[in-house]
């Protein structure tokens, strides 16, 4: 519960320094006429989006299944996510489009005033990557964010060396190449986030899961012949459930085989919530269990 609270405390401030600063940097990207600036307000918004999905994880972990919600309310994560994807998206067509009629036709706008907000920016983003790292391996969600975090790092930097460039040259050109790199990093966050929301809609094998190598652990725990039937799907970001029919021999321990299967696969493959029907050449006890 501790480790919880500790989690939601680095999400809330990452969330609440990145949402302002976004907002700041939209405004600064208007008043300074600098794309740069714009594209990496939207990019800082894949991190709003990731930090808030984190926080939206935590608290809908609390919740309750209802009789009609046997899971709970965990794929409101998932569904979330996939509409943040596609917004992204979307906003990029608007920036490649912009940045596009900015190259063939340079539009003056303050460096000096682009370079001190894109500084700030940095500032704001290594705060926020200082505030995740330490509990950065408590959770998915939190690695997430935390990876978000270190993308945007990038196109601060780029709305920084466009800023120095045309302090520097007067090449006001640069402003439109750095949101286009910039366009390509928030490309890239809408991509996984549409990419993960689709797998765990789909119900597709977690990523960190081989399951072959799944199957060959299990079929190593003594008493164990086979195991098939096996299935290995996403709940929601950071629970994983199984389904399985594993074939024992007759003389075995079924519940000493199920206590092992539980154990090897909520430590070794981080999946909790497991359903294993036994099976062997005559009737034995139990004939299925849930764990």
């Amino acid at each position: 519960m501790h480790e919880r609270w500790q989690d939601r405390r680095a999400l809330r401030w990452a969330l609440a320094l990145t949402a302002t600063f976004s907002l700041v940097e939209f405004v600064g990207g208007w008043l300074t006429g600098s794309l740069a600036l714009l594209s990496d307000a939207v990019h800082m918004l894949t991190d709003v989006a990731a930090l808030s999905l984190g926080l939206f994880a935590l608290w809908v972990a609390n919740r309750p299944p209802s009789a009609n919600k046997t899971f709970g309310y965990h794929r409101a994560e998932i569904l979330a996510a996939l509409a943040n994807g596609v917004a992204l998206a979307l906003a990029v067509v608007f920036i490649v489009r912009e940045a596009i009629e900015r190259l063939s036709a340079e539009k003056p706008i303050d460096p000096t005033g682009m370079l001190l907000i894109a500084t700030t920016g940095l500032a704001i983003n290594v705060l926020c990557a200082w505030l995740l790292a330490p509990d950065k391996d408590s959770s998915l969600n939190l690695r997430a964010a935390f990876l978000h975090v270190l993308a945007d790092l990038l196109g601060s930097l780029g709305a920084v060396a466009a800023a120095l460039i045309i302090i520097a040259t007067g090449w006001y050109a640069a402003d439109a190449v750095a949101a286009c790199a910039i366009a390509v990093l928030v490309l890239i966050s809408a991509w996984q986030l549409v990419r993960e929301s689709l797998d765990v809609l789909m119900e597709a094998v977690p990523g960190h899961i081989d399951l072959e190598r799944l199957r060959g652990e299990m079929e190593q725990v003594p008493g164990t012949r086979r195991v098939h039937d096996l299935h290995v799907w996403t709940l929601t970001t950071g629970r994983y459930a199984l389904s399985a029919h594993a074939v024992i021999d007759a003389s075995a321990s079924g519940d000493t085989i199920l206590e092992s299967m539980r154990e090897l696969l909520a430590t070794r493959f981080a999946v909790q919530h497991v359903t294993i029907q036994l099976e062997c050449e005559r009737p034995c006890e139990p004939e299925s269990v849930h764990a």
